[in-house]
């Protein structure tokens, strides 16, 4: 995985989605499907919102992380939702983003390439800290290195499911004053 993006390939990349985006419009209105072109534009809109949320929560390495994830060939996506709330203190972004790319390495080499995989990353920011939800669909074909992985963080991390076609999973990142 990618650590640094620098500012040429992060404006090509934007630019490259904006371009499919608007491809896209350009291409229901052309078929006459307006609704469907009305569709794409609430989710670009949404899409934005969702991204201003993460750009807000001042964990900006672990937003960057998140925000470029998808621009790489990996086993699976990523799609992520900010919930409303305030964070009160300030979460180690370093250590977030750390375990985070540990784990998503860990996970891009224990699913199926070439397989419809999407991780879900849930946000909920609260007073007393931010709980993560991970929610993984696809299939997984070495349950026991994510197993272990995530048995090496048991003190953060509240496993709800883990199957060959699915993980999910909380850990509460504790804010610093």
């Amino acid at each position: 995985m990618k650590n640094d993006w620098d500012v040429i390939e992060v404006l090509r990349f934007a630019r490259h989605d904006w371009l499919n985006k608007i491809q896209l419009i350009k291409g229901n209105l052309a078929l006459n499907k307006i609704d469907r072109a009305k569709e794409i534009i609430n989710e670009i809109v949404i899409e934005a919102q969702s991204e201003a949320k993460l750009s807000n929560l001042n964990i900006p390495q672990f937003a960057s992380l998140l925000l470029t994830f998808n621009w790489e060939n990996h086993s699976f996506q990523i799609e992520y939702d900010v919930q409303d709330g305030t964070i009160g203190g300030t979460i180690d972004d370093q250590w977030l983003t750390n375990w985070a790319r540990l784990f998503f390495e860990c996970l891009n080499s224990s699913v199926k390439p070439f397989y419809e995989n999407h991780l879900s990353v849930t946000i909920d920011p609260q007073m007393d800290g931010t709980r993560f939800f991970f929610d993984f669909r696809g299939i997984i074909t070495n349950k026991q290195q994510v197993e272990q992985f995530l048995e090496s963080y048991s003190t953060n991390i509240h496993i709800q499911c883990l199957t060959e076609q699915e993980l999910s999973f909380e850990f509460k990142a504790a804010a610093a004053i």
